[in-house]
């Protein structure tokens, strides 16, 4: 969608809501008395109790009043005020309107006057929103995760957190943050429940789709890898979705984002050091621990550390069928990130041990990009087969090859099967599932 177009929805979602964009501020005698309007009333409300005989709405009517008295302000600017003020005592302040925008997937509040939002892959600057100052936005982050049982202040000024609905907030703020308060929240994707949703978007093709639908039946172990924001927690969590009921499935992540339906589903989550230095839990305390919980499946939210040691360990020890992202460019970045995370572990093996550990645990590994056109395709499957002399071998099984750009922006290209019958095939037909057997032929 073109830049313009991102502009006119977000007028025309304002004049809906009785909400002014950048454009219209003629309508107040200027912009800087709509700020100062605004934080005299917030300041107000902070400052005094609201009298028990009062309704909140007529509360905020009244405090309006006081504040605009001497300025002949139109009636729908008088509303923008009322709706600033009622989000920031029962809602998020300003983003609340963004919170609630399911067209809307990412925020990123840089400033009190730069805030963009990512709509349909693209990130666009919001001209509808702004803030009074950094004070404003430190306080609108503190009404955010207060709720969670977390907290950010100077001595603690950085807060990574889940949001009820599932949402992943990150905050820092000074002395971290040289720039000011800088909000990020990355939004759950409410239209990605199911393998179907990915079909209509088309992130992947049909025999795609049932091709790791009986992977995860069949109990392979499959990494997901690919770059921020591509989607591999959605993917993760659809192929989750392939799992039985009767299984007994293990999550463990640093923000519980993964949202399982099946019935015996435990979920971990870690927990960061307090302020006397103590109580860190970290996803390797949590996956060494869930060794001991008699799981059917393991699902990690994302390894980056030392953690992946004993994620392999389990999976080359009788738990199979275990899930997980990485951050990696394509499935050879991916095996060459593992390394390194091994590595890390101070043990003094040869690579081509860990090099072996790493190929006797993992089958199928998926790659997912976000395209240029803001469009996330699966643009990788892969099976690990064996070793090329002393590396890790991989046979590409689907492929999305690009082959242009339109001139509207848009990626041309086209899904591919490779002509290669993967050996995961006989562990997937020993299951009993035959849904494959017209795809490879």
């Amino acid at each position: 969608m073109a830049k313009k177009s991102l502009v006119e929805a977000f007028n025309i979602k304002a004049e809906k809501k009785g909400i002014i964009g950048k454009s219209d501020y003629e309508m107040f005698p200027d912009k800087v008395l709509l700020d100062a309007l605004r934080n005299k009333i917030i300041q107000s409300l902070i400052d005094n109790d609201i009298p028990e005989d009062k309704l909140l709405e007529q509360y905020i009517n009244d405090e309006i009043d006081i504040a605009i008295e001497g300025y002949d302000l139109d009636p729908l600017a008088r509303n923008h005020i009322f709706n600033l003020i009622q989000n920031e005592v029962s809602g998020y302040g300003p983003i609340t309107e963004l919170l609630d925008d399911n067209s809307i997937t990412e925020i990123m509040v840089n400033g009190p006057n730069e805030v963009y939002v990512e709509m349909d892959g693209k990130i666009v600057r919001d001209e509808t929103i702004s803030f009074i100052n950094d004070t404003h936005i430190i306080r609108t982050i503190q009404r955010i995760v207060q709720p969670l049982g977390r907290t950010i202040d100077a001595s603690n000024p950085m807060v990574d957190a889940r949001l009820r609905d599932g949402s992943r907030l990150n905050a820092i703020i000074p002395p971290l943050s040289l720039k000011g308060p800088v909000l990020t929240i990355r939004k759950f994707a409410k239209d990605l429940d199911s393998i179907e949703d990915l079909l209509r978007k088309g992130t992947m093709t049909t025999d795609m789709a049932l091709f790791l639908e009986a992977c995860v039946l069949a109990k392979l172990n499959v990494i997901i890898c690919g770059g921020t924001g591509t989607g591999k927690t959605s993917l993760l969590n659809i192929l989750s979705s392939f799992i039985h009921n009767d299984e007994r499935i293990i999550t463990i992540e640093d923000a519980a984002e993964l949202r399982l339906r099946q019935s015996h589903v435990i979920s971990l989550e870690t927990r960061l050091i307090n302020y006397e230095g103590e109580g860190e839990v970290t996803i390797r305390d949590l996956v060494r621990n869930s060794l001991r919980m008699r799981p059917d499946r393991i699902i990690v939210g994302e390894v980056r550390g030392k953690e992946a040691f004993d994620m392999l360990q389990a999976m080359n020890t009788g738990h199979e069928g275990s899930l997980t992202t990485l951050h990696a460019n394509s499935p050879s970045d991916a095996i060459n990130r593992l390394e390194t995370m091994l590595l890390m572990n101070d043990m003094e093996l040869p690579v081509s041990a860990i090099r072996g550990y790493i190929e006797s645990a993992i089958n199928i590994i998926i790659n997912i990009e976000r395209l240029s056109d803001g469009r996330r395709k699966v643009t990788s499957i892969c099976e690990v087969d064996g070793f090329n002399k002393e590396d890790i071998a991989l046979k590409e099984i689907f492929s999305f090859i690009q082959d242009s750009v339109a001139d509207d922006g848009m990626v041309i290209g086209e899904f591919r099967q490779n002509k290669y019958i993967p050996k995961v095939l006989n562990k997937i037909k020993r299951y009993g599932i035959t849904s494959l057997d017209n795809i490879f032929k």
